[in-house]
């Protein structure tokens, strides 16, 4: 064992129940798109009593804070986030689907683990920066919105991380690898119609129907996916039908898109063909259209320097062990899974970077092995605000096994293993894994070089722009 593995690993077990408090606090008070009050209060004061200087609402976001430790080159930044999931409100450490709040919040994609992992990075840095007299600057940044926010991508439009050297960030899952990635790019926007009331029997003449419009939209649209990239990926969700009456010719209406592609040159293209559907739809409806770009987020540039970098320190981490408790709770939430879900699980680590093909872990319901790191141009059909963060520094992300195997995002399962020992163990394993990779550019400047150079040839040809107009603020989820 190194001597700084030494030293974090050690740091890590001794504060392991603060940064289990934290996280705990987290999974306990979940909040949505910047509407992470109580989260961002935690964690911010967290970074306050360690000793870190902190700047809140930073690139005006009420939620946004970064606390810094240290002064000068290099720049290393730990990327958190904490926000949580409309409608998965979901009980702890049971193997069934039993709500907290009929239809409330909860931490289906982990950001109670991955905020409290990060931040345990870099509070394991300070301290050995201070205990070695190293110079250099560690930053948490507590970024809230991701979940179809991009709080990221509004901070760096306003120039938040531009000073880093390198970005650090990780994600709870099912696997230890690398996320090496790329990810859809993406807009999102609201199309509103706007009609006229009338009578829907008396007098259906006289009305004009903004539902009418949203539904001739959609059946557009779904036309329209014959004709777009086979990667592309449109979404949509009816936000406002326009009321409860069906006597009544519905005047308004309203509709949200979530429009993904590889690129954002190719969400843009798409964008705007859909924009060309919303106006066919209310020149048939003769209703008013109102388009209200909402956020978007690029595609995410992997830096294969600094991967190699930290998934060196993710295998000496190593992976953990489980208990048989862990065992027995995971082979629960397995059966607990669909079969369709049970069938798609290899594909689900897939998307998270591993690399194998799932035969090592037959029989088993957690991972206990670190795949090996191959880089792929392949791109995940998913996205992340990490991405334009990606766009501006060399950046590099990991993940560590919190759940059992096949457990996909965005449900009650993940939500129900979100601060069981194993999670934590995995939040302190990519704490462990990223500090170790930040203390060794703090210490091997060098390195920067070759990392910093990868970027900067990817930018040469591709200048970063950021895809969210400068006039469109971070907006919460609409109740």
């Amino acid at each position: 064992m190194t001597s700084t593995k030494s030293f974090v690993t050690d740091y890590m077990n001794k504060q392991r129940g603060l940064f289990e408090e934290i996280s705990s606090y987290v999974w306990n008070h979940p909040e949505t798109r910047f509407q992470e009050h109580a989260s961002a209060a935690f964690l911010a004061n967290a970074l306050e009593e360690a000793g870190f200087a902190v700047e809140r609402n930073v690139a005006g976001i009420e939620t946004a804070f970064v606390g810094t430790f240290g002064e000068g080159a290099p720049y290393i930044g730990f990327l958190g986030e904490f926000d949580a999931l409309s409608g998965l409100s979901q009980e702890a450490n049971i193997a069934e689907q039993k709500p907290i709040v009929e239809g409330g919040i909860g931490h289906g994609c982990g950001h109670n683990l991955l905020g409290t992992g990060a931040l345990s990075s870099a509070f394991a840095v300070k301290a050995y920066m201070e205990e070695h007299n190293l110079p250099g600057t560690v930053q948490f940044f507590g970024c809230p919105g991701e979940e179809g926010g991009s709080g990221k991508t509004f901070m760096a439009r306003e120039g938040v991380f531009d000073h880093l050297d390198v970005a650090l960030s990780w994600h709870p899952s099912p696997v230890n690898s690398i996320m090496h990635l790329s990810t859809l790019a993406n807009y999102q926007v609201y199309f509103q119609f706007k009609g006229i009331t009338s009578h829907a029997a008396n007098s259906p003449h006289l009305g004009r129907s903004a539902l009418d419009a949203v539904e001739l939209m959609n059946v557009g649209v779904n036309y329209l996916r014959e004709h777009v990239p086979a990667d592309a990926r449109m979404h949509y969700a009816v936000t406002n039908t326009g009321g409860y009456s069906p006597n009544v010719v519905q005047a308004d209406a309203e509709v949200l898109y979530l429009i993904r592609a590889p690129k954002v040159e190719q969400v843009d293209e798409i964008y705007k063909r859909v924009c060309k559907v919303a106006e066919g739809a209310a020149l048939m409806t003769e209703t008013k259209l109102t388009v209200k770009f909402d956020k978007a987020c690029s595609n995410y540039e992997p830096n294969r320097a600094l991967e190699r970098i930290l998934h060196q320190y993710l295998v000496e981490t190593g992976a953990g062990s489980a208990s048989e408790e862990d065992q027995q709770f995971a082979k629960a939430i397995w059966e607990s899974l669909n079969e369709g879900e049970q069938k798609s699980a290899v594909e689900v680590l897939k998307g998270f970077g591993y690399t194998g093909d799932g035969t090592e872990f037959e029989g088993k319901y957690l991972y206990d092995d670190v795949s090996e790191y191959i880089p792929s141009d392949e791109v995940l059909s998913g996205s992340t605000d990490v991405s334009d963060v990606s766009w501006l520094v060399p950046t590099a992300q990991c993940t560590t096994a919190t759940a059992a195997i096949g457990t996909p995002l965005h449900t009650w399962q993940m939500v129900t293993q979100g601060i069981t020992p194993f999670a934590h163990s995995g939040m302190l394993r990519a704490g462990t894994a990223m500090a170790l990779t930040a203390i060794y550019l703090l210490e091997n400047t060098d390195e920067l070089k070759a990392i910093k150079e990868e970027h900067e040839k990817k930018r040469e040809k591709n200048p970063y722009v950021c895809p969210i107009p400068a006039d469109i603020k971070p907006s919460a989820i609409k109740n």
